[in-house]
């Protein structure tokens, strides 16, 4: 099997995480992370396309061949959940303008990847994400989101839904 190079995607209209990863077999291997922050201050559409060409920018840069896409949790306040959804949208857009596959994890699903359980604080993530990935500090709570994204896809994506034809027994897909 060869090594392969997934990214995650936390989106967020004012700040959208990324990770990149490597998986070799079992083993994950940090590229990179950072964010991508859009003006506040600037139209909807600008934002967004913000976050499009800075995503853009992560994929020629590092050249990912899968990604791992963060879905969005219906929020009380029905407005953010339209803003997060179009962010989220620009981030899908980024990477099927480049070709690249894109797999989607809920929140959840993420959290019992990466910790064990689903109800996780931010902290948790971001220390298992250091652990798993042997990084000297702590990733900012954006970016380890994204790598946890990452992981998660790495394992198979850990309570996603079976592909057809395949069961989960065990927590492993048959």
């Amino acid at each position: 099997m060869a090594t392969i190079r997934i990214l995650g995607i936390d989106p967020g209209l004012g700040c959208t995480g990324y990770g990149v990863l490597e998986m070799d077999r079992t083993t994950l291997v940090y590229v990179a992370s950072g964010r991508i922050r859009s003006d506040e201050k600037l139209p909807l559409a600008e934002r967004l396309a913000s976050i499009l060409s800075g995503l853009s920018e992560v994929i020629d840069s590092y050249h990912p061949v899968e990604v791992a896409v963060e879905k969005v949790f219906v929020n009380v306040n029905p407005q953010s959940t339209l803003l997060l959804g179009q962010a989220r949208g620009a981030a899908i857009c980024a990477a099927v303008l480049a070709r690249l596959p894109v797999a989607e994890y809920t929140a959840l699903q993420v959290k019992q990847s990466v910790v064990g359980q689903g109800h996780a604080r931010k902290e948790q993530v971001q220390e298992m994400v250091k652990r798993l990935l042997k990084l000297p500090g702590h990733p900012s709570p954006d970016a380890a989101d994204a790598l946890a994204c990452a992981i998660c896809h790495a394992h198979g994506g850990l309570g996603a839904l079976p592909a057809r034809g395949k069961r989960v027994r065990a927590g492993r897909i048959s």
